[in-house]
C-alpha cells in the first residue's frame, strides 16, 4: 500500500530555500536497510574469500578498472597497454572525476589511492542510496522509497558498489540530479549532471533526461531561465572530457578512437547480436535462449515503468542507460553492470513489495540480498572482470 501522503506530491514545486527540498525527509529507514543488505553481501565475500584462502579487500579495491583509476590518481594520464593483437589500450578511456578525488583523498588522509577509492565509494553509495529514496519517495511515497533503495544494494551486480569503481559515484550524483528535476531545482540538476559527465560516459543519458524534459516545458509554455541554465550546463562535464582527449591526441574523434580500441565502440547492438546468435549455435543453445529471455525481461521492466507513469525525466534517464549499455561493443559481462545505475527500472518491484506484508517484504529482500551476495563472491573471486 502507498504512503504517498508522507512525501511530497509528485510534481510539487520547491518551498523554502533548501538546495534540495526535503533532503532531510527521514532517510535512516533506507540507508539502514541499504547498509544491512551491503553488509551482508560483504560478510559472504568475506567468508568465501577466508575458504579460499584469498584477499577480500584487494578484490575490492586492486583488480580490474579499479588498478587504473589508482594509476591515473598517482601518475595522471598518459598510460598505455599495447595487446599481443597491435590494439593499445589507453587510460585515456576513464573518465577523470574519481581519479581526481582519490588522489585528493590520498593527500588529505593518510592512505594510498587505492584505499581513497574504496573510501569514496563507500560513501558514495550511501549518498546513492539517500538519492534513490528521494526520487521513490517522491514519486510513490517513503515506503517505496526505502525498498528501491534496499533492492538497489541487492542488484545482482550489488557488490561493485562495494568497490572502488565509479558506479556508486556516477549513481549518487544522477539520483540526485534527477530528484533536482522533479523538485524544479534546474541549475542544482544540471550542475550535478556536469559533474556525472566527468564520472561516466553514461552521463549521456543523464543529460538527455534533463534535455527532453526542458524541450518539454518549452512546448508547454512551462520554460524558465533556471531551466535553461540547468539545461544548458548539463553536458558540459562530459563535452569538456571529450574535448580535452581531442586536444590531447590531436584527434576531433580521439575519445572514441580511444574507446573503439577497448572494445567499446557504438555498434548498435551488432556485437551484442552476435554474442547471443553465437550461444544459439553453439553447443549450449539453451543459454542462448536464457540471454534472450534476460532481455526481454530487461524490455518488460522498461514498459512496467512506462505503465507506471513514471515522471519523464526518470523514464528518459532509466531507458537511456539501458540503450546505451546495449548498443555499445562492450564484453557481454559487464552489461548488467553498466545497467546498474538505471535504478528508476527498480520502482515498480519497489511499489509492488509495499503490497505484501512486511514479514513477507523482508523474507524477499533477505533472499534477494542472499543470492546478491553469493553472486558477487562467486564473481570477485572468480577471474572474470565485473
Amino acid at each position: 500500500m502507498s504512503d504517498r501522503s508522507e512525501s511530497e506530491p509528485q510534481g510539487s514545486r520547491p518551498r523554502g530555500g533548501a538546495v534540495l527540498p526535503g533532503i532531510a525527509g527521514a532517510p535512516a529507514p533506507a540507508l539502514l536497510g541499504y547498509a544491512a543488505v551491503r553488509v551482508l553481501g560483504m560478510a559472504i565475500l568475506a567468508v568465501a574469500a577466508a575458504v579460499q584462502g584469498k584477499d577480500a579487500l584487494r578484490r575490492l579495491n586492486g583488480r580490474w578498472d579499479s588498478v587504473w583509476y589508482v594509476r591515473i590518481a598517482e601518475n595522471g594520464y598518459g598510460y598505455d597497454v599495447t595487446l599481443p593483437d597491435g590494439s593499445v589500450h589507453s587510460d585515456l578511456a576513464f573518465f577523470p572525476l574519481l581519479p581526481a578525488l582519490e588522489r585528493a583523498v590520498s593527500e588529505v588522509l593518510p592512505v594510498g589511492a587505492a584505499t581513497a577509492g574504496l573510501v569514496i565509494g563507500w560513501i558514495a553509495a550511501f549518498a546513492a542510496a539517500w538519492g534513490i529514496y528521494a526520487v521513490g519517495a517522491h514519486v510513490a511515497g517513503r515506503r517505496a522509497g526505502v525498498l528501491l533503495a534496499v533492492l538497489w544494494g541487492v542488484y545482482p551486480t550489488a557488490f561493485v558498489q562495494s568497490m572502488a569503481y565509479t558506479e556508486t559515484l556516477f549513481t549518487a550524483l544522477a539520483a540526485w540530479s534527477l530528484y533536482a528535476v522533479l523538485t524544479d531545482r534546474w541549475i542544482t540538476a544540471g550542475t550535478l549532471c556536469a559533474l556525472a559527465g566527468l564520472t561516466r560516459p553514461s552521463a549521456a543519458a543523464l543529460v538527455a533526461a534533463l534535455g527532453v524534459t526542458g524541450l518539454v516545458r518549452l512546448f508547454t509554455r512551462d520554460l524558465t531561465w533556471r531551466t535553461v541554465v540547468g539545461v544548458v550546463v548539463a553536458p558540459l562535464g562530459w563535452l569538456a572530457y571529450v574535448v580535452f582527449v581531442a586536444v590531447r591526441q590531436g584527434s576531433p574523434t580521439a575519445y572514441f578512437e580511444v574507446q573503439a580500441a577497448w572494445g567499446n565502440n557504438i555498434d548498435g547492438g551488432v556485437a551484442l547480436a552476435r554474442f547471443i546468435g553465437g550461444h544459439l549455435t553453439g553447443p549450449q543453445p539453451l543459454a542462448g535462449v536464457g540471454l534472450i529471455a534476460a532481455i526481454g525481461l530487461l524490455f518488460w521492466v522498461v514498459w512496467l515503468c512506462v505503465k507506471q507513469r513514471q515522471p519523464l525525466p526518470l523514464l528518459v534517464y532509466g531507458a537511456g542507460i539501458v540503450v546505451v549499455s546495449l548498443i555499445g561493443a562492450a564484453y557481454f559481462g559487464s552489461r548488467p553492470r553498466l545497467i546498474m545505475p538505471a535504478f528508476t527500472l527498480l520502482l515498480p518491484a519497489a511499489v509492488a513489495l509495499t503490497r505484501p506484508a512486511r514479514r513477507t517484504t523482508v523474507a524477499v529482500v533477505a533472499l534477494l540480498a542472499v543470492a546478491s551476495g553469493a553472486y558477487g563472491a562467486f564473481t570477485l573471486l572468480g577471474s572474470g572482470p565485473p
